[in-house]
């Protein structure tokens, strides 16, 4: 990268500050500045204003003022693992969301990176407008937390008055079945693992040998999808849980 490439990402930088009180901000972490540049071009053609880190301790550094609505962090930084800054930040209580960025596409890569603290998971290489789509996906879901009636598909879970429906039909659920559900209808369409479930819904911090979330993800599961429904709860082989629209 060219120097007026490097200059390009400090211009993304100052020109998108007077934006800042009308757009989202993100903080992108990441040693590709090609890549960089590129992503940083696509946010900021969209209105968000973008600051960005080459570096762990760099990254580290700007995450920790906190002056970003999502941070986008690259896994492998320079020979440090990017999941070691967000591990930080999460036991600092950084609850920002997070979009991890890695060539590392198996399985146990994904949900080692959503153990660490990780809102979603984007294998390199990657088309920008996806990523757009995700960072989109995460503001909306953020917003949703501040909502009182939270809605996908069929399923409605209002948390004022703790009712649930699934269409027309009101389904009685315990205060654990409720707040696993909530849970679970913050994160549509993402894989939520075992381990993210009972730090964050038991307050467990430590992972015990248990069929404890099991035993009550099936009796959730036989709650909100009767007979003949179709299914939205879903068991991923090797990695946890998804709550899904029905199809």
């Amino acid at each position: 990268m060219s120097e007026s490439d490097v200059d390009s990402l400090s211009d993304i930088d100052t020109d998108a500050k007077s934006e800042a009180e009308r757009h989202p901000s993100i903080l992108l972490v990441d040693d590709d500045l090609n890549l960089a540049l590129d992503v940083a071009n696509s946010l900021t053609k969209r209105g968000y204003l973008v600051s960005h880190a080459a570096t762990a301790p760099d990254g580290l550094t700007q995450a920790r003022r906190g002056a970003f609505d999502i941070l986008i962090l690259d896994r492998m930084l320079a020979g440090e693992d990017g999941l070691t800054v967000l591990k930080i930040l999460r036991q600092e209580a950084m609850g920002k969301p997070v979009i991890i960025l890695s060539a590392l596409s198996g399985v146990e890569d994904r949900v080692r990176g959503l153990n660490a603290g990780g809102d979603d998971y984007l294998v390199k290489p990657f088309a920008t407008d996806e990523l757009v789509a995700r960072v989109e996906a995460l503001l909306r879901r953020t917003d949703s937390h501040r909502a009182t009636l939270l809605q996908l598909g069929p399923l409605k879970l209002d948390l004022i008055d703790r009712r649930v429906w699934r269409g027309d039909r009101e389904i009685e659920l315990l205060p654990r079945e409720f707040k696993l559900l909530e849970y679970f209808m913050h994160r549509p369409g993402q894989i939520v693992t075992r381990k993210m479930l009972l730090e964050d819904v038991w307050q467990y911090r430590f992972v015990p040998e248990t069929r404890l979330v099991d035993v009550h993800v099936s009796k959730l599961r036989r709650k909100i999808e009767a007979a003949d429904e179709p299914p939205m709860l879903l068991s991923i082989r090797s990695a946890g849980f998804m709550l899904n629209a029905p199809t």
